[in-house]
């Protein structure tokens, strides 16, 4: 039987064309009955130390690194060939994925100092923190390729940033820190100097470069026949990672909402997403790029892997719940702004896409 038509392959498309919603009912079910996420988030096998650092492989690092490992897994190696006709345009929007949200949150610090709870600024420039400092989201390669991007420099995004992660993540939590205050700004620096790297070469870069080379090695055919699979497990996973990481923020939230806070995040986020978006589609207008990697700039530069910033903000900042809820409001709020320019890109000639990373 074909595996594309099997249970397997319409449980995982039924899962793909109604993820926003399962998010969404995930958040609610954290929010409302918390317990079973916080005792996921507790567990642990125990800590290690590496490059220096000790790093505890909690449960949900764990189910990150296996969602990561299945993402490589995905990664198809001769698409990755196609990069050398866009290696330039790799590398810009390598740098403009670090550069646009770091003067994005420069704007919003010099703003929100009007705001009125200073307090409630830094939570939101801690969660800024956290969603620039993620590398780019699995689920941009699924919207670009659904908008005719160009996979390989989709890819090459998702990869690339990876791979750097272990460098470019504590220079953009040091980089905010340099813009927060008191002991948030402190929070950030201990956050990038405290072992961050060690936990995103060890859950993120490894297990997302083994996955790579397990699709190397076990070619095209054996990784195909497990896809549908794979596309399920991812999807559970997903779930149950953002239930757990938001059962720590977001049951306050619930009992006390504090609604102007969340009017303005939700304002901020929106726009830190919508300007990544625009800063793609103008980065290939300067290189005069055609429409497909317009598309994959697009969307590489306007989706996060928030999905890893939720759990590093939960094993380092859990003391401080209320800095996740930017990042949760921007995992919703990308695959929104996602569905939008997919609609704008095609001219509503294809659906509404998600995929099962963050």
């Amino acid at each position: 039987m074909d595996v594309s038509e099997g249970p397997l392959a319409r449980l995982a498309a039924f899962l793909h064309h109604r993820l926003l919603w399962l998010l969404v009912a995930a958040y609610a079910l954290a929010g409302a009955a918390p317990a079973a996420g916080l005792w996921l988030r507790s567990a642990s096998l125990g800590s290690a130390d590496v490059l220096g650092s000790p790093v505890v492989a909690s449960l949900p690092a764990l189910l990150l690194a296996g969602l990561l490992f299945n993402a490589g897994l995905g990664v198809e190696p001769g698409r990755l060939r196609g990069l050398v006709r866009s290696s330039g345009v790799l590398a810009a929007g390598l740098v403009a994925n670090l550069m646009v949200p770091l003067l994005f949150i420069g704007g919003v610090s010099v703003t929100l100092s009007l705001w009125h709870n200073p307090t409630e600024v830094q939570y939101i420039l801690v969660g800024l923190a956290l969603i620039a400092s993620m590398p780019v989201a699995g689920s941009s390669t699924a919207w670009s390729q659904n908008a005719g991007g160009d996979l390989a420099l989709s890819l090459g995004l998702v990869v690339g940033s990876t791979v750097l992660s272990p460098l470019t993540t504590p220079a953009v939590l040091h980089a905010v820190g340099w813009v927060a205050a008191g002991t948030f700004a402190d929070g950030l620096h201990r956050l990038a100097a405290g072992g961050t790297s060690a936990f995103l070469v060890v859950f993120v870069m490894t297990p997302s470069l083994a996955g790579i080379l397990a699709r190397c090695v076990l070619g095209g055919g054996p990784a195909g026949r497990l896809k549908p699979g794979l596309k399920v497990v991812n999807s559970v996973v997903l779930l149950a990672l953002c239930y757990a990481n938001a059962a720590v923020a977001l049951p306050k939230t619930f009992a006390t909402p504090d609604w102007d806070f969340l009017g303005v995040m939700l304002v901020i986020v929106t726009g830190l997403c919508v300007v990544g978006f625009v800063a793609g589609a103008a980065l290939a207008a300067w290189f005069g790029a055609d429409g497909g990697r317009r598309a994959a700039l697009m969307f590489g530069l306007g989706m996060t892997n928030n999905g890893t910033g939720l759990v590093v903000a939960t094993t380092a900042l859990a003391h401080v719940p209320d800095v996740m809820l930017p990042v949760i409001f921007y995992n919703l709020v990308q695959h929104v702004v996602a569905a939008l320019a997919d609609a704008a890109t095609t001219r509503g000639g294809g659906p509404v896409r998600a995929d099962t990373q963050p």
